[in-house]
């Protein structure tokens, strides 16, 4: 498409909505996207039940569009960035996204280290531990992210990538003396959890009775975190290439 004929950020906005609500329109009628230069062309209702029918979901659809931009558009910005990870991912290779990993959050632990007076009682201790499940997460998300299939990428490659990127941080942060009320936080968010019940099989009881919490602890609880961050980010992803399908 010559550059003069590319849509500008209005034209961008409404051709998203429109490919937005025909997708919901296609969940219960036919040939409702991409069907302009069709032979058949848009499937339009002929009885006044179809019609009612068809205009109501036509109605829904309108408000979940509304409310389903935004999310669009956070996935259609993931997507972008989880390409380019992507894209370095493989240059690197598997040794080298591990050792890349092993070095960058080696040097954020020797760094606390050094700086263990501006940090909580077993900061070091912890970093460490985030740091080596952040390695083999990122170890772990490459190769799920070799296996070809959709599910494979969004239950197991987008929450180890999460795990491999924030963990090691977000595990510092909580353990700055100055951000000392993170670790409240995250023990708020534990007591939560655990007051809620067994869970299933009885897990969330039998480790609250074999275990007594710890701070470190708080990398494990960061690490259940980061599963259903990554199925979210792997869900927007995959509304943006419904909606969207990457090309290349």
């Amino acid at each position: 498409m010559a550059a003069g004929t590319r849509p500008g950020l209005l034209g961008a906005i409404r051709i998203d909505l429109l490919l937005l609500h025909e997708t919901w329109m296609g969940v219960l009628f036919p040939r409702q996207r991409n069907t302009r230069d069709t032979v058949l062309g848009k499937w339009t209702p002929e009885t006044p039940l179809q019609q009612v029918a068809y205009y109501l979901w036509a109605l829904v659809g309108l408000l979940a569009v509304t409310g389903a931009y935004p999310l669009l558009l956070a996935g259609y910005f993931i997507r972008y960035q989880t390409r380019r990870v992507g894209a370095a991912a493989i240059q690197l290779g598997f040794l080298g996204v591990v050792v890349l990993f092993a070095l960058v959050w080696g040097g954020l632990t020797g760094v606390v280290a050094v700086q263990s007076a501006s940090f909580q009682e077993d900061a070091v201790v912890a970093l460490a531990l985030a740091s080596g499940v952040a390695v083999v997460s990122a170890a772990l998300s490459y190769l799920c992210w070799q296996i070809d299939g959709r599910p494979v990428t969004i239950l197991l490659a987008y929450p180890f990538a999460v795990t491999a990127i924030f963990l090691p941080p977000v595990v510092a942060a909580l353990f700055w003396a100055q951000l000392e009320g993170l670790i409240q936080f995250s023990e708020g968010i534990a007591s939560w959890v655990t007051d809620q019940g067994d869970g299933p099989f009885g897990v969330v009881g039998w480790l609250e009775s074999e275990f007594d919490r710890q701070d470190e602890d708080h990398v494990i609880i960061w690490f259940v975190a980061s599963f259903p961050v990554g199925w979210v980010f792997g869900l927007l992803v995959t509304l943006a290439d419904i909606v969207r399908p990457r090309s290349g």
